[in-house]
């Protein structure tokens, strides 16, 4: 049977796959484009599920917020390379997940990727984007921020990084400055209360351990240790450190100029904490050289 153009055009529109690929399905089942489609996507999660164990550690991070500005999502999709992290259907997939976290509020990543959009999950999903692309795509992590009876406010650094902070008091506004704040000092704790006392007794005994090289008698090393302990903190915690847009003002004192307390923030960025494969093209072609010797 001929296949025609037009055919072929259909299927591809259908399918996002290639045209030789679309016309080799069309062959196979006689020109029966259902048939095909189906086949096609079967074909297609088979070969996903095979990309399952490549590293993806780029993609994007895509936001969420409520219409009453109180709720946000923070959420990572990784792929593999950074071309199709700007791809318009990885962007749109990113951005439908994210909302149905904010919509549903799954416990975790499993429950998100089983949330159903027009009679699909979005794991189902997620898997025809990876056959279309020809990537592993993965949702990674997400964060949600409440914000209760206050505000709050998302900030973006590109698409790599996102950030949110909840507020009692204050406004939009300045729930947005800290936003942009902590995407760019990355704090990993919200005040030194929250400081893990296993932390705070690590960096104390590695401070004194420094301290003594020094030579100088225990009550001057004790508060030697005690300064930088607390300099630590400060620069580890978001009350206590400067303020990005006037470093004269810590966060804390900031906060009480406008009468607001941070009641929860989140920091996301792209591959944070995974190990990216490092590639040697000299060597890759030395060891290719070599094969065909």
């Amino acid at each position: 049977m001929a296949i025609s153009a037009a055919l072929v055009k259909e299927l591809r529109e259908r399918t996002g796959a290639g045209m030789m690929e679309c016309k080799k399905a069309l062959v196979a089942t006689d020109g029966d484009i259902d048939a095909a489609a189906d086949n096609m996507r079967r074909e297609g999660l088979a070969k996903a599920d095979k990309k399952a164990g490549r590293v993806a550690a780029e993609g994007r991070i895509a936001t969420a917020v409520s219409s009453d500005q109180t709720t946000a999502v923070l959420l990572e999709v990784n792929c593999e390379t950074d071309f199709v992290g700007q791809n318009e259907d990885f962007i749109g997939f990113a951005d439908s997940v994210a909302q149905a976290a904010l919509e549903h509020a799954p416990a975790d990543v499993d429950a998100l990727a089983a949330i159903e959009m027009d009679g699909e999950s979005l794991d189902a999903r997620r898997r025809a984007l990876v056959a279309k692309l020809g990537e592993n795509i993965s949702i990674r992590r997400f964060r949600r921020i409440e914000a209760g009876a206050g505000t709050l406010d998302v900030y973006m650094h590109g698409a790599r990084i996102g950030s949110a902070v909840a507020l009692t008091g204050g406004d939009q506004a300045l729930a947005r400055d800290l936003a942009m704040h902590v995407a760019a000092t990355s704090p990993a704790h919200l005040s030194a209360d929250d400081v893990p006392q296993a932390t705070r007794d690590a960096e104390k005994e590695l401070f004194m351990a420094q301290a003594r090289d020094s030579g100088k008698p225990e009550e001057i090393i004790e508060k030697m240790v005690e300064g930088r302990l607390r300099k630590y903190l400060a620069e580890i915690t978001l009350m206590g450190q400067p303020f990005v847009k006037d470093p004269d003002v810590t966060v804390e004192k900031l906060c009480k100029q406008h009468g607001a307390t941070v009641t929860d923030f989140a920091r996301v960025e792209v591959g944070e904490g995974i190990e990216k494969k490092q590639e040697d093209f000299a060597a890759e072609v030395k060891a290719q050289a070599e094969k065909t010797a």
